[in-house]
């Protein structure tokens, strides 16, 4: 089934053939066993659903719980799960399936169904307006750890998440070249930050500095991890986490 998915780099003449003898495991499947076509997946597609999503990770289990799937699920709509090595081959060469684009949850704004995405937007222009200030000065304490930092309807039950950008290589392919010792021209991830969690909502309240330079790395770190990245201090990571739950429980 490996070999199966190198055809639509490999051969690009019958790359659509191809891509209708291929199977994944899904969000809504909840199953590592590889069963779901690419037809099977557009025939259940929710209202107003033009596009077919896909998140890539470095296992099934990374994938299933990766923060990013967080409004899909929400949303009732499915997303591929792509957690073989060969799957970021496959990504970068089947763009598309049936007239429909494949897009990456981990890349890009968030972009969901029309429906979907006219209800979200105009909380998302008051929740941006609201949080300027902040996300201002989370950009200064994170510095060039970021490209960019922002407010996400992205997010329902994680604080935060880190999204590349639209034309730049996925996180979990980056972890594969640096892993096979392979240079590449790397670039910060975007932080993405969820309005309605109550970690970020007490970053408006918190006075102090030094607090509040901590819990803006805690929610970088905890994000670069949710999508299986590796800190460059871990040591530092547990003491800050473990100061900032003492401080909360009073002691």
């Amino acid at each position: 089934r490996s070999v199966l998915k190198e055809g639509p780099g490999e051969d690009f003449a019958n790359k659509d053939q191809i891509a209708k003898l291929l199977r994944f495991s899904t969000s809504k499947s909840e199953t590592n066993s590889q069963t779901t076509s690419l037809a099977d997946y557009v025939a259940n597609m929710a209202k107003d659903q033009e596009k077919i999503y896909y998140v890539t990770a470095e296992t099934y289990t990374a994938a299933l719980h990766s923060p990013h799937l967080e409004i899909f699920k929400k949303h009732d709509i499915e997303v591929l799960l792509l957690s073989n090595r060969v799957d970021e081959w496959l990504a970068s060469h089947l763009t598309e399936f049936d007239g429909k684009k494949l897009i990456c949850v981990t890349k890009g704004e968030l972009d969901l169904p029309k429906d979907v995405k006219d209800k979200l937007k105009q909380e998302d222009e008051v929740t941006a307006k609201d949080y300027e200030d902040i996300i201002k000065r989370v950009k200064e304490v994170l510095g060039d750890k970021v490209k960019d930092v922002r407010m996400t309807s992205r997010l329902t039950d994680s604080p935060a998440c880190l999204v590349a950008d639209e034309q730049e290589m996925s996180a979990n392919l980056k972890r594969m070249l640096r892993q096979s010792g392979q240079d590449f021209m790397d670039s910060n991830p975007i932080l993405e930050l969820n309005p309605s969690h109550g970690l970020v909502q007490s970053l408006k309240s918190e006075s102090e500095d030094n607090m509040f330079a901590k819990w803006c790395t805690i929610l970088f770190n905890q994000a670069m991890l949710a999508e299986g990245g590796q800190l460059e201090d871990p040591a530092t990571f547990v003491n800050d986490l473990n100061s900032m739950m003492l401080r909360y429980i009073g002691n």
